[in-house]
């Protein structure tokens, strides 16, 4: 099989303010380009992308005019591939240093973007082995077994720290991460009662199913009554996806705990923001603690360890195997030619997916 010379690529043409743009025009926030295919130097390995991930920190990497020293990791800046984490067939290596990987090796790549075919190095920082257990998925290396599914097990052990007999609140509950840490936090720590919040009565019945004593619509006329009254003993925790801080915040007991961990309703301005304003009060008068995190912290540690293959990798396969975590529905997966991949993406700031979203390319000849 010959190798690809070109390749199409999305590259950032206008740095979004506030909500992407998402189409051709002047104004678009992405432009598709076809460009050639680097040359691989030793080191490096040329794959292609099978499935993409979509993520809502995406959204901040990308926003006109963020500080680096704001992120955690490099801002994709105007004319700059856009960038995802993605699972990618092993076209080629060259050099002795491959890491072990081979010709048809499927790799979570780090760096290959919105690209059908990257040149990428074979290191650590580039690309890793797919890991998820026997008979399950590749896709759940970016879902279960890989960001959402970390963060949702840090987020509630080392952050949240919560315990058995606990109550916690989640919201965008149908989320990627939101429906592992429903699972995670009923069916393996045990709460006692465990509030999901999410955005359409679909969705709710589906995160009951999964686990969850309560599900609360926040689009409904009634939400502020119906989260008022399943909480009517307040809960330990949350477990902050974005969208409803404002109105949890009082809901939750002296000394509670919050796992900051996304905004996602808040990255685009035609979505309500947190505004903290009036509830800034109930933070101080109630010693609540709320603390940020990036799993990335947790996956690729300072000291060098390798937590994630000690701790959360086989704590929640073990789960997955026991059945009180199930893949049944909790990953969309949709297929689209290359040029449809922005479009995919902005399913996530619109609610139209369920569980992990993926993109999976269609087969290039």
């Amino acid at each position: 099989m010959s190798l690809p010379t070109h390749t199409p690529v999305w590259r950032i043409k206008n740095s979004p303010q506030d909500s992407v743009v998402l189409d051709f025009s002047d104004d678009a926030t992405f432009a598709l380009t076809e460009e050639p295919v680097p040359h691989i130097d030793d080191g490096e390995m040329l794959v292609e992308n099978l499935y993409i991930s979509n993520d809502p920190a995406q959204r901040g990497w990308i926003q006109k005019g963020v500080l680096p020293e704001r992120l955690y990791t490099a801002p994709v800046r105007e004319g700059d591939v856009m960038a995802a984490h993605s699972i990618a067939r092993v076209l080629a290596l060259k050099g002795n240093a491959t890491q072990g990987f081979k010709v048809n090796d499927l790799v979570y790549c780090l760096t290959a973007g919105w690209r059908r075919y990257a040149v990428v190095k074979t290191d650590p920082s580039a690309c890793l082995p797919v890991m998820v257990p026997e008979n399950v998925s590749p896709t759940a290396a970016i879902g279960l077994f890989g960001v959402p599914g970390f963060t949702a097990y840090y987020g509630l052990l080392d952050i949240l720290k919560l315990k058995e007999g606990e109550s916690l609140i989640v919201s965008a509950a149908a989320g990627a991460v939101g429906n592992v840490v429903v699972q995670y936090a009923k069916n393996v720590i045990k709460a006692k009662k465990v509030i999901g919040i999410t955005g359409s009565d679909e969705k709710c019945q589906w995160i009951k199913e999964l686990g969850a004593d309560v599900a609360l619509n926040y689009k409904s006329d009634t939400f502020a009554q119906d989260l008022i009254d399943a909480t009517s003993d307040f809960v330990d925790a949350y477990f902050d996806n974005g969208s409803v801080l404002d109105q949890v915040i009082p809901r939750i007991k002296q000394n509670g705990r919050i796992a900051a961990c996304g905004a996602i309703s808040g990255y685009n301005k035609d979505v309500g923001k947190p505004t903290m304003g009036a509830t800034w009060v109930e933070i101080i008068t109630n010693r609540l603690s709320i603390q940020g995190f990036v799993v990335l912290d947790f996956m690729f540690p300072k000291d060098g360890s390798n937590r994630v293959a000690t701790e959360a990798f086989p704590d929640i396969a073990r789960a997955l195997q026991r059945g009180d975590i199930t893949l049944e529905r909790a990953e969309d997966i949709v297929e689209v030619p290359f040029i449809d991949i922005p479009k995919v993406w902005g399913r996530l700031f619109t609610g139209a997916n369920t569980g992990k979203l993926v993109t999976k390319l269609t087969f290039s000849a």
